[in-house]
């Protein structure tokens, strides 16, 4: 099978519904929605749209796991373990990096862009 270019405009994925685990929430109970529009042959890289209620939880990334995303409305911080923030809104990108622990929190309901790169174990 060739390669194609996947145009998100083009596609109408399914929609993926979760929230938090229980044990990590802090506040709320937010609804998130994912639309996975790509997924590559080795299942390492996935991308799509992401939206979320307003709310936070705890985070806690595998060591082989890291997640870019853009910010396309509302706003949402990312808090690490020693209490120092990074907000985004409309515009705004963010890498969270693998092995990351902290809190997401949905200040605005939020919709982005993400790219998450999960190696495979060496």
């Amino acid at each position: 099978m060739k390669p194609t270019i996947t145009a998100f405009h083009l596609q109408s994925p399914t929609p993926e519904y979760d929230q938090p685990r229980e044990e990590r929430r802090l506040d709320g109970s937010p609804k998130r929605t994912t639309w996975n529009h790509f997924t590559n042959a080795s299942g390492e890289v996935h991308a799509g749209i992401w939206a979320c209620e307003r709310g936070s939880w705890r985070i806690a990334f595998a060591d082989n796991k890291d997640e870019y995303f853009y910010v396309l409305e509302g706003r949402c911080r990312v808090i690490d373990e020693a209490g120092h923030a990074a907000e985004a809104g409309p515009g705004d990108a963010l890498v969270i990096p693998a092995g990351f622990k902290g809190v997401f929190e949905v200040v605005e309901p939020v919709r982005k862009h993400y790219v998450i790169v999960e190696r495979s174990a060496a």
